[in-house]
């Protein structure tokens, strides 16, 4: 099959697309539980020659294609679930859950992925391998992709003549509108960030305001450990090697008179590889356990593990965008020169298996993206045509992956 059938595929389909990605739209929800997504999913997939396993531990579907020749198995990742935000885009089919909305774009990649299925699906008897659908729930800081994992996702049985069919390749698209619509971008190695979180409560003495004296006052304590863990990434982290350390807030005292026992700090950590990621929690435990005792405090920091460095294969990374290029013309597809601070649960697949996250263009062509509302906005508003490029990438990905051309 030609690249431009698969293209006039995905344009035939496009009306099921857009009509998909809005019913989400309407209805977004949160988390690992996504009844209501995982029905509209089920019902998009109906008819097609699908092997589909419902996850237990979350709303995840795993739905596989099995093709007519025997050969590997190819991974395709659509994340499902919302934001806890407002929407007021003014769209005609926003949000009708007052506090959840659609603000990632994950809508779009559930509804490319559906119809990425119905084209390869069509195409069943021509494919020498398989091909994995992933519907994942828990993307937004809920690891959705971890507990589909821990369930089996990658356990495949043999094909029915015997013959091993691992998952030798994933891949994921990522809409935003930092990117116009017709583009893509994406590099090997690591891609987007480790994120973590660390709480710190500082543990002094209270008492009345007028006698600081008489106490131990965690609150300039604290101050004192968050200028100090900026002055520890400037001074101590590779600035080849980096990470961002970001105090979102201070918490302490109930009113204007009295020095409160406790102040707690909470903050993340982003960094781009392991060895990074490992000194900087463990700086920050001895800078805050360190300023505190030289204040007479104590200080007990907990740094709590997020999504790991998401790594793209060098090798899977070139092959994508040769594909892209392909696709959608040389000029429209970037190597970019260095990763997103932003994290993702892909990483833990891109763990297991070689692959390649890729950032889709989102933003219409008559906007600029320099300035157009950015993800996680509660104004954000993605370009429907981008998801056409979309389709067409994820079938063209898995059949290159698999030696059709």
């Amino acid at each position: 099959m030609t690249l431009d059938t698969l293209r006039a595929e995905a344009r035939d389909l496009h009306d099921d697309t857009v009509a998909l990605r809005r019913r989400l739209h309407e209805r977004p929800e949160l988390g690992n539980d996504l009844p209501i997504t995982r029905e509209a999913v089920l019902e998009s997939l109906e008819g097609l020659p699908l092997d589909i396993t419902l996850h237990q531990t979350t709303s995840g579907v795993a739905a596989l294609l099995t093709g007519g020749k025997p050969g590997p198995t190819v991974l395709l990742r659509g994340d499902m679930d919302a934001l806890p935000l407002r929407e007021d885009t003014g769209l005609d089919f926003s949000s009708k859950n007052e506090h959840t909305m659609h603000a990632c774009g994950h809508d779009t990649h559930t509804a490319m992925l559906a119809s990425a299925a119905k084209v390869l699906a069509a195409h069943r008897d021509e494919i020498p391998g398989r091909v994995l659908f992933m519907f994942q729930p828990g993307e937004e800081g809920e690891h959705g992709a971890r507990y589909m994992l821990e369930e089996g996702l990658l356990d495949l049985p043999p094909l029915a003549d015997g013959t091993p069919s691992p998952v030798t390749g994933a891949f994921a698209l990522h809409i935003t509108s930092t990117i116009p619509t017709g583009m893509v971008a994406t590099k090997g190695g690591a891609t987007m960030a480790a994120a973590d979180t660390f709480h710190i409560v500082v543990k002094g003495a209270g008492g009345h305001a007028s006698e600081p004296f008489r106490t131990i006052d965690p609150i300039p304590i604290a101050c004192e450990i968050v200028q100090a863990l900026q002055l520890m990434v400037t001074r101590r982290v590779d600035i080849f090697d980096p990470a961002v350390v970001t105090v979102g807030q201070i918490t302490a005292g109930t009113t204007n008179n009295i020095i409160p026992e406790t102040a707690t700090i909470v903050g993340t950590i982003r960094t781009v590889s392991e060895r990074t990621r490992s000194a900087v929690h463990d700086n920050i435990r001895r800078v805050a356990e360190k300023v505190a005792e030289a204040h007479g405090a104590t200080a007990e920091p907990e740094v709590i593990l997020g999504y790991p460095v998401t790594s793209n294969s060098d090798e899977f990374a070139d092959f994508t965008l040769d594909v892209a290029r392909d696709v959608l013309g040389a000029p429209n597809v970037h190597r970019m020169p260095n990763p997103i601070m932003g994290a993702e649960d892909f990483s833990y697949v891109l763990q297991r298996v070689p692959g390649t996250m890729m950032f889709l263009g989102g933003t219409h062509r008559d906007r600029d993206a320099r300035t157009a509302a950015a993800n996680h906005s509660n104004l954000v508003v993605f370009d429907e045509d981008a998801m056409l490029d979309g389709v067409t990438l994820y079938s063209t990905m898995a059949l290159r992956h698999l030696g059709l051309s």
